[in-house]
């Protein structure tokens, strides 16, 4: 997994799937590729009609605007319910299941009225909702959750009716875990 948004790269990005899965590239298999976005939506429109059979994910990490703006404040110009939206088109167009990533921010985005929402969305589509633990630093300024915040939110999600996993995170104690690197390097830069 890398930063940045590949859709912000779109053309090289394609570029860059056609030589992994070319057979005298490196032949990787379609279905080993995953896209990882925050799903800037004309991006997404445009990935709609490529036809490369790669797993899409979808870093949603909030039901409401208003929690996603706090959590991707880049992506305040777009409308939350237009990314769900790109992402259920991509999934019915080429029939594949998409997966929302979810980091829990207790108090931001773990209330019943968020599972509502990612039930209302999503019960019933090819969608796998895939909850993250935050991993924070000593300069983080939002609580982590515990495991057992994390594991009722996921079973609220199920007894919603989704499919839902929880992603393990590795590295934490050595700051090595998703987001801890930015985050430290974020720290030293301020100085």
């Amino acid at each position: 997994m890398g930063m940045g948004e590949p859709l912000f790269n779109y053309d090289n990005l394609i570029k860059a799937i056609h030589i992994l899965r070319d057979r005298y590239g490196l032949n990787f298999p379609t279905d080993g590729i995953t896209i990882s976005t925050v799903g800037p939506v004309d991006q997404l429109k445009k990935l709609r009609e490529e036809h490369l059979k790669i797993q899409l994910t979808i870093s949603l990490h909030a039901a409401t605007q208003s929690a996603r703006n706090r959590i991707i404040p880049h992506m305040r110009i777009y409308a939350i319910e237009d990314v769900v939206k790109q992402a259920l088109s991509y999934s019915e167009r080429h029939n594949r299941k998409i997966v929302f990533a979810y980091l829990l921010l207790p108090g931001i985005n773990d209330r019943p009225s968020d599972v509502r929402q990612l039930a209302k969305w999503f019960r019933g589509k090819k969608v796998m909702i895939n909850v993250l633990q935050y991993n924070p630093t000593s300069n983080s300024r939002i609580k982590a959750p515990q495991k057992r915040e994390i594991v009722a939110f996921k079973h609220q999600l199920e007894q919603a009716g989704l499919e839902v996993t929880m992603r393990v995170s590795h590295g934490r104690k050595i700051n090595a875990a998703c987001g801890q690197l930015a985050n430290t390097y974020n720290k030293f830069k301020k100085k």
